[in-house]
């Protein structure tokens, strides 16, 4: 069967179509030897094959792979074989017409048609068939599986399983909560229940892994899946969003494990990318920070719009290399520029302002580890506040057409040095905004699932040294989010933005750090407090139990894209000269590396500004208390401090 290609089945075809005339003939005359009408039979087996061999040609069915034909070439080939009849039908009875010597039967074609198609079929299908039960071979071992979810993306990887039975998956059964999919069939294997089933079915069948098919589910669904089965020590896996898999097809190498992104407790974000598309096609885009983990995403999101060029900035050489060599990859015909700058030499900026004339600029340089800018204060500052205004002030001066600033949730009422820095540097966007007219905006959102220096993958890494795992108290909670997620929200607020706005996701409830830290443990298959010790360290300088999304005084509201808010400050209305002025002298203050004014400062532009100290995990938990260093300053500061220290 292997060796069997087109050229074979055209002369298979040929005789196919000379048995069919001949079965047609004898029906119609009801006897084998047709006398008088062997003429009329030569006549009409020759037209067919003159007229069906090349429609089948034309319709290329000569150029198809038979092992791997679907209904959709059986359909293909019934068409044409009814299409050639047709026409063959009404030759003959031309030639009939027209000449006194023939004489076919009307009835011929009709007759004709099932026979040609079940003889032209049958090879086919014979082929298909070897090549399924080659596929299927024998397996060393048979592993019984349970599949959730009987949609579309269930019945796929149910008949490749099927299809592919050497991989030694035992699909017993599929459960679902759609009432009208309960004792109905797929492929052969029967829908036994709901989520609720899970574990009567595990026991009942002895089952070894449990497939969740539902890419779409929210987080909680996907979440209770993966506490039924770990309740019952079953090995969970899940496909991956259909939407990212080409043409959306799934396969049962694509499975993978759970992972935390999988349990947000929320709906993922959908954004309008129509709307992207229109802001992005044939744009010269510029992105800052394009070596980061939400620059990089930007950069491979951005693409996909069709922009007609893309320039990566970044400080980090080897970062900025990486991303750089994926979108040449993956779009060699894209006109990509990417250049090591910082965006503090404001001069270095102004020359690639110049060179590349961007339409539209996406900030996403900063430094963003709360630890790391208590201890470096000074950074936080000359990177996050003045970085931001030569980006900004200068796309200003450029007159580029849209630009957006990544923030962040800890931008509102900040107790960090990280976090009064973003603040400020919305500040400097929303002047600019005011200054210029144009529709510059900020993004804020919560903490990025995997980014660069993200609490997933410290878990994951201390989870694989066997734990402990550290969380800084039983308490914190977090908002969550994907880094597509982020940055679609990034890319939706640059088409929604008409200056001077901060937008904000909705995110849902926020996430206790504690609980996912336990379900990090699961996923791995380990126990918490039993494979993996959980410990409780305390909260670090800077740090918050809960973070907020709305300065008090804000007024928000929902924008037409039901997941995003649209922030208008009355404190951003009133940003003054003066509040410039303090900002020049913080910049000032941070060239001089002098960390006590730097505070003071930052406590007056930013009044809801209350840095916090280091705070011990409470006493009925293990602890492992991280103290800050004795120089910082954790004291609010009054007007007279400020004065004095200026």
């Amino acid at each position: 069967m292997y060796s069997i290609r087109n050229r074979h089945l055209l002369i298979v075809d040929i005789l196919a179509l000379t048995a069919a005339s001949y079965l047609a003939f004898t029906l119609r005359l009801e006897r084998l030897n047709l006398g008088m009408h062997w003429d009329d039979w030569a006549l009409f087996t020759f037209l067919a094959s003159s007229i069906t061999l090349p429609i089948f040609m034309l319709a290329r069915l000569y150029s198809q792979f038979w092992r791997y034909a679907s209904v959709n070439e059986l359909l293909r080939l019934v068409g044409t074989t009814t299409l050639a009849t047709m026409i063959t039908a009404i030759v003959a009875l031309g030639a009939t017409s027209l000449s006194g010597t023939f004489s076919s039967p009307r009835t011929v074609p009709i007759i004709f048609l099932p026979f040609a198609v079940a003889l032209i079929a049958m090879p086919r299908l014979a082929v298909r068939l070897f090549a399924q039960l080659q596929r299927r071979g024998q397996p060393t071992k048979i592993k019984p599986i349970l599949i959730v979810g009987a949609g579309d993306a269930g019945a796929m990887i149910l008949r490749e399983m099927r299809n592919n039975a050497i991989l030694g998956y035992d699909v017993v059964g599929i459960v679902d909560d759609d009432p009208r999919k309960q004792n109905v069939r797929i492929f052969g294997v029967p829908v036994r229940g709901t989520r609720e089933d899970i574990a009567r079915l595990v026991r009942s069948y002895r089952i070894q892994e449990v497939i969740i098919a539902m890419p779409s589910a929210p987080g909680d669904v996907i979440r209770d899946v993966v506490q039924r089965c770990e309740a019952v020590n079953v090995r969970t896996r899940i496909i991956p969003a259909i939407g990212r898999l080409i043409d959306g097809s799934v396969s049962v190498s694509q499975l993978r494990r759970v992972e935390i992104e999988d349990l947000l407790r929320r709906d993922p974000i959908r954004t309008n990318t129509e709307e992207i598309r229109g802001l992005l096609n044939g744009k010269r885009v510029l992105v800052t920070g394009a070596g980061g983990s939400i620059g990089a995403e930007l950069c491979r999101q951005i693409v996909h719009s069709a922009p007609d060029h893309l320039l990566l900035i970044g400080h980090g050489e080897n970062s900025i290399f990486a991303i750089a060599n994926e979108l040449k990859q993956s779009f060699p015909t894209l006109a990509l520029d990417y250049r090591i700058a910082d965006i503090r030499d404001r001069g270095r900026l102004d020359a690639l302002y110049r060179e590349f004339r961007p339409n539209v600029i996406f900030h996403a340089a900063a430094h963003k580890h709360v630890g790391l800018m208590e201890l470096n204060p000074a950074e936080a500052i000359t990177n996050n506040v003045m970085g931001s205004q030569n980006v900004v002030e200068l796309a200003a001066a450029h007159r580029v057409a849209h630009f957006v600033m990544i923030s962040t949730d800890k931008a509102v009422n900040p107790t960090n040095v990280m976090g009064a820095s973003k603040r400020c540097a919305e500040m400097v966007v929303h002047r600019v905004a005011q200054q210029s007219g144009l529709p510059y905006v900020a993004v804020r959102f919560g903490n990025v699932l995997g980014s660069n220096g993200s609490v997933v993958p410290i878990f994951k890494r201390q989870i694989a040294a066997g734990g402990p795992v550290t969380v800084t108290h039983p308490d914190m909670t977090r908002y969550f989010m994907t880094i597509p997620e982020a940055v679609q929200l990034v890319l939706q607020a640059a088409s929604l933005g008409r200056g001077k706005e901060v937008f904000v996701l909705d995110m849902g409830e926020p996430v206790r750090i504690q609980d996912m830290a336990r379900d990090l443990i699961e996923l791995s298959g380990l126990q918490p407090d039993e494979d993996v010790k959980i410990i409780f360290t305390g909260t670090k300088a800077g740090e918050k139990l809960f973070e907020e999304l709305f300065i008090p005084g804000e007024s928000y509201q929902r924008t037409k894209h039901e997941k995003i808010f649209v922030v208008q400050s009355a404190t951003n209305d009133q940003i003054s000269g003066r509040t410039m002025q303090l900002i020049q002298r913080l910049i000032a203050a941070a060239h001089r590396n002098d960390e006590a004014v730097i505070r003071l400062l930052l406590k007056e532009i930013v009044p809801e500004y209350a840095p916090t100290a280091a705070v011990a995990a409470p006493a009925t938990v293990t602890t492992a208390a991280l103290s800050p260093p004795a120089s910082e300053s954790t004291t609010p500061a009054s007007t007279s401090q400020l004065q004095s220290a200026l």
